[in-house]
């Protein structure tokens, strides 16, 4: 990635929430959540803010490819206090998931344990000797042969949501590792699709369907309950309206 990308992708990095205590942004992708162990100049959240303000400190991530809420604390004793809140499971965690599928049920919990692959490094899978992990979800909208899914997460495993819904037949629409697509393009929903002669076709989407949505915790030397949301990016909400035009009313 080069540093003009680079740049761009820090600057549509919107705070939504800060004081002395926190900060909230709504994450932009393809960006990392903090520093890459083998390479630090590729771009990532908790450096571009360490341009504007002092010192954030790591609470939870988000996978590079979504988008959405993520909160660093400013201070030590904040760090202390959201991370025992994470810990504990006294946040609430919503994310949108369009998914590849239709579930068996409208809602449902997934209750399994997720461990690391036996053989594919970075890849997780659902095994018995894995660690506890409960997602919830909740069917926002069918769009086709495509879903859009409310999920909350109870416990934050690696990739848990990509890998809950694997496994209940309902992988990420893009996701090149649990799912069965690198992209979404239009030619493949549209009827009528028309291809340019002179441009190749570009995808809709070629990241993760997954979005953080909706946060609430309570902050770290009030303790007052709060909730914070983040709107979906452009290219999910384009999907989405595409998915409509073409695969609902029709």
């Amino acid at each position: 990635m080069n540093r003009l990308s680079a740049h761009k992708l820090l600057r549509n990095m919107e705070v939504v929430f800060q004081d002395e205590h926190m900060i909230l942004v709504n994450k932009p992708a393809p960006m990392l959540s903090i520093p890459d162990r083998f390479d630090d100049s590729l771009p990532n959240v908790k450096q571009g803010l360490e341009k504007y303000f002092d010192e954030v400190y790591t609470v939870h991530r988000l996978d590079k490819e979504t988008t959405g809420l993520l909160v660093f604390a400013r201070t030590p004793e904040a760090h202390k206090h959201l991370n025992t809140q994470f810990e504990k499971r006294q946040t609430e965690k919503t994310y949108w998931a369009l998914v590849r599928g239709i579930p068996t049920e409208e809602s449902g919990t997934i209750n399994e344990p997720i461990a690391e692959h036996s053989f594919v490094k970075g890849k997780m899978v659902v095994h018995g000797r894995g660690k506890a992990s409960i997602s919830h979800y909740h069917t926002i909208k069918r769009l086709g042969p495509y879903t859009l899914l409310e999920v909350s997460i109870e416990t934050g495993r690696t990739h848990q949501i990509r890998v809950h819904l694997q496994y209940i037949g309902c992988p990420l629409a893009v996701d090149s590792m649990y799912g069965s697509s690198n992209a979404i393009y239009l030619s493949k929903i549209k009827r009528k699709y028309k291809r340019k002669e002179d441009q190749p076709e570009r995808p809709l989407m070629s990241r993760l369907t997954l979005h953080a949505q909706k946060l609430v915790l309570h902050h770290p030397h009030t303790n007052e309950k709060m909730m914070f949301t983040a709107p979906a990016p452009k290219d999910f909400n384009a999907l989405i309206t595409q998915l409509e035009k073409n695969l609902v009313h029709h």
